[in-house]
C-alpha cells in the first residue's frame, strides 16, 4: 500500500547517483595514491610506504624530520589538527618551500599542494625539523 508521508524511491536513480559517487572518489584515491607515491619517492622513501594505513603517516613525521613518536599525536583526536599542520609546515620547508605553502597548500589544499610538490620542481633538501641534516630512520 502507498503512504502519502513515505516518499517513493527510484532505486534505479539511487544506484546511478551511488555508483557516480563510488567511480568519482576511487578517481580522487588513485590520484591522491600517485601524488603521494611520488612525495614520498622524491624524499628518498619508498613509494609503497604511502598507501600503508598509520605507517604513511610515520614516514611523513620522518621526512617532516619530526620524531616517529609524532604518529601517535596524529591519531588523536583534535590533536591531530595541530600536529598536522606542524608536520605539514615542516615538510613544505624539507622541499625549500615556506610556512605559508605548508598552511595553505599541504595543510587546507592538501591534494593541491603536494600535486605541486610531487610535480613540481621541488627538491628534498633533508628533513626540516632537524635542521635539514638526514636522520637515521
Amino acid at each position: 500500500m502507498n503512504d502519502p508521508t513515505t516518499p517513493e524511491v527510484d532505486t534505479a536513480a539511487a544506484m546511478g547517483i551511488l555508483t557516480t559517487f563510488l567511480v568519482i572518489g576511487a578517481i580522487f584515491t588513485v590520484i591522491g595514491i600517485v601524488i603521494m607515491w611520488k612525495v614520498y619517492a622524491k624524499a628518498g622513501q619508498p613509494g609503497w610506504a604511502s598507501i600503508i594505513p598509520i605507517y604513511n603517516l610515520y614516514v611523513l613525521v620522518k621526512i617532516a624530520g619530526r620524531p616517529g613518536w609524532w604518529t601517535v599525536l596524529l591519531l588523536i583526536p583534535f590533536v591531530n589538527i595541530i600536529v598536522l599542520a606542524i608536520v605539514s609546515i615542516d615538510v613544505a620547508k624539507s622541499f625549500g618551500k615556506d610556512a605559508v605553502f605548508g598552511v595553505v597548500g599541504l595543510w587546507l589544499f592538501a591534494i593541491i599542494g603536494y600535486a605541486i610538490l610531487a610535480f613540481g620542481g621541488a627538491q628534498y633538501r633533508g628533513p626540516a625539523a632537524l635542521g635539514g641534516q638526514q636522520a637515521a630512520y
